[in-house]
């Protein structure tokens, strides 16, 4: 008798932990129930996959949606929208949102505010400051908490931790790997004479290699005292890679899509468009970052996502804010750096799926395996697209990658069994929920 599921995937290549081979995937009440033969199993629904690549549910695990706070450049609805067209399933949350997520009562806030309401699965980090550093191991058990999230250097917000004692009074309290912004403040302020009126190539000048590789130095050392898990942010430096190596067992490593395809030569094009912390720096550092990619030193790509309006942006640096859109075009930037031959389409995967399910102990997320959620992205990797602004579903509505042509084209996502986007539509209703974490597991009800 045959078994009735709720959707199967057709003749889709896979892309797995196990390899890449074509493959039907069936789907019942959110859940992979079969991958590979779904004899004896009916389908209310059936996606022709043929010719198109399955890839498990991207995850971006550096994201700012701005809410509460600046809504005018992106809220927790528009920032998920803009996930979910660029094939990202999840997505980690930022706490420099105004006000600062800093309590349970603000991450319990934000859940509420995107149960339901956004299109792709989220979980928020929790600032770890002074003055809550005594709740950090009630923070991590949260629902919907991605854990703690230090600004070991002063970015966008008001969580600045610079100091030494403060540093190992919160890492001396983890339990769960915690997430770092890793530049040395007190380098900045003695360089702030660095930057250059109205021009924005002075910003890794300002914020240099040095400042970077002080506080990863810092870190690392504190993490090491203590036998606790860090995650090092959006590293841009190649100075900071063989420090990383040397401190395996308890650091791992971000990169973005723009510190891995900008240089410092694009300020004189784009300016403050990529004006970002850390800065996009000169070609040496993007290749040592691509050659850490390939050692396997890296463990996740973030795309950083922190939008402003195009306004904003036009201030004179250093009046200028930090920060651009992301969450949309790390899908089809990188597929491009894949048809190149920069990365495999297996390592993207690990880098954007089995990667974050790995270090930060997902449950149920990042593989596509039976009694995982059916989180899926679905790429046309020969598909060649121009990314253009009016694409842009993020509020601020632009992207320093206008007009540039890629090679690998996000066709579909699907979030829990759910279609939230094909072929360029996205599709409601919105049904995000709070991922769950292996170390904070939350007893169903």
């Amino acid at each position: 008798m045959s078994r009735q599921v709720d959707l199967i995937l057709k003749g889709g290549t896979v892309v797995n932990q196990d390899g890449v081979g074509i493959r039907d995937i069936a789907v019942d009440k959110g859940r992979i129930v079969a991958v590979g033969d779904v004899s004896g199993l009916v389908a209310a629904a059936v996606r022709d996959c043929r010719k198109l690549h399955i890839l498990p549910g991207v995850i971006d695990s550096q994201v700012h949606f701005r809410e509460p706070g600046p809504t005018h450049k992106e809220d927790l609805e528009s920032g998920s929208r803009a996930a979910v067209a660029g094939g990202v399933t999840l997505v980690f949350e930022m706490p420099n949102t105004k006000p600062t997520t800093t309590s349970a009562e603000a991450l319990a806030d934000k859940v509420a505010r995107a149960r339901n309401r956004m299109f792709c699965d989220f979980a928020f980090y929790v600032g770890g400051t002074r003055e809550n550093v005594q709740d950090i191991g009630t923070f991590e058990r949260l629902e919907g908490s991605a854990g703690i999230k230090v600004f070991a250097g002063s970015s966008t917000g008001d969580l600045l931790v610079d100091d030494d004692g403060g540093l190992d009074d919160i890492i001396s309290r983890l339990s769960r790997r915690a997430a770092f912004h890793s530049e040395d403040e007190f380098r900045l302020r003695e360089r702030v004479g660095h930057q250059v009126a109205g021009d924005a190539s002075s910003h890794p000048v300002w914020r240099d290699v040095e400042a970077a590789v002080l506080c990863t130095t810092r870190l690392l050392r504190i993490a090491r005292k203590h036998g606790k898990r860090i995650h090092i942010l959006h590293v841009s430096t190649a100075q900071e890679l063989p420090l990383l190596a040397a401190h395996r067992d308890v650091a791992t490593v971000e990169v973005t899509p723009h510190h891995l395809t900008l240089s410092a030569d694009d300020y004189t094009r784009l300016g403050t468009r990529i004006q970002m912390n850390p800065p996009v720096r000169d070609k040496r550092h993007r290749e040592g970052l691509w050659s850490a990619i390939n050692s396997g030193l890296v463990d996740v790509l973030g795309s950083d996502h922190a939008p402003h309006t195009l306004e904003e942006k036009a201030k004179p640096y250093p009046q200028s804010p930090s920060g651009m859109t992301g969450v949309q075009t790390l899908v089809p930037v990188m597929l491009t750096h894949v048809n190149h031959g920069r990365l495999s389409l297996e390592r993207f995967v690990d880098l954007t799926s089995h990667g974050p399910q790995r270090i930060f102990g997902l449950s149920r997320k990042g593989r596509i395996m039976e009694g995982y959620d059916a989180d899926f992205t679905i790429v046309d990797l020969s598909r060649t697209e121009t990314i253009r602004d009016a694409w842009i579903e993020s509020r601020s509505k632009w992207t320093p990658y206008d007009g540039e042509r890629v090679i690998g084209w996000p066709v579909g996502t699907f979030v829990r069994g759910h279609c939230v986007m094909w072929q360029g539509e996205i599709m409601g209703p919105a049904t995000g929920q709070p991922a769950k974490f292996i170390e904070a597991l939350i007893p169903e009800k």
